[in-house]
């Protein structure tokens, strides 16, 4: 499989603090779904602020589909087709649905036409919930509705790789389960996915393969049913 994003011997800190991340090695098919589980200190979130560039001072490689993305500004970086949905939603309460999904395809960048009707409907067909509540504020969705808007919006800007933080954090177990199909069918239409999620059963049952991050090294890493069987991850993640 060609790799879309390859991460090698990559360290991260935060201003002068000690390193968060230490020589990290991770690789991301095209279409492939990746999922990077750990405690809430690994510095899972690190990771992935450090791949879309907001945060972190890093040292070592990130390549996304062949090119270096540490000499690619932050701002840059959704043009090539990354999309970030960060933990904690960051829907804009003020705007409509409508709207908040309008900024996901302004990021992308171009026209704004370039078949943004098309992206918003097939974001309504995958969240039918959205499309009832398109003249809604964010602000007033439950917050399932303002995880499926988060994502809707990252969707806008068509990325090649959707990285999600924690989407199903503080979610009620039926909008969880119904969060699991949302991504299944997500990456059936293409997109690649690495996603880093606390909800471990969650995470492994979606994804193809997985890493496990320990205090900000790689310590595990293969197909997402071995480590499911592992009984390292069965009793530090699953409590079994």
């Amino acid at each position: 499989m060609t790799a879309l994003l390859e991460v090698a011997r990559l360290s991260a800190r935060y201003g002068r603090g000690a390193p968060v991340l230490h020589e990290v090695a991770l690789e991301l098919g095209q279409g492939e779904f990746v999922t990077v589980i750990g405690a809430n200190t690994a510095g899972k979130s690190t990771l992935l602020r450090a791949i879309s560039g907001v945060g972190p001072a890093v040292e070592g490689s990130i390549r996304f589909d062949g090119r270096e993305l540490t000499a690619v500004a932050p701002h840059a970086r959704p043009k090539l087709g990354i999309a970030h949905v960060p933990e904690g939603r960051h829907v804009f309460p003020e705007m409509s649905v409508e709207e908040n999904l309008a900024i996901g395809a302004h990021a992308r960048g171009g026209a704004p036409g370039g078949g943004a009707a098309a992206r918003l409907e097939a974001i309504f067909e995958l969240f039918p919930r959205l499309r009832e509540r398109r003249r809604q504020f964010g602000g007033t969705l439950s917050g399932g509705e303002q995880q499926m808007l988060a994502i809707g919006r990252g969707l806008m800007l068509e990325p090649r790789l959707l990285i999600l933080d924690e989407p199903s954090l503080g979610l009620a177990p039926m909008i969880v389960e119904e969060l699991h199909d949302r991504l299944v069918e997500i990456h059936r239409r293409g997109v690649a996915i690495l996603l880093v999620e606390q909800n471990v059963s969650l995470a492994l049952s979606v994804a193809s393969r997985g890493y496990v991050l320990q205090s900000g090294s790689i310590v595990l890493e293969g197909p997402a049913g071995e480590l499911l069987r592992d009984d390292r991850v069965r009793e530090a993640y699953l409590g079994i």
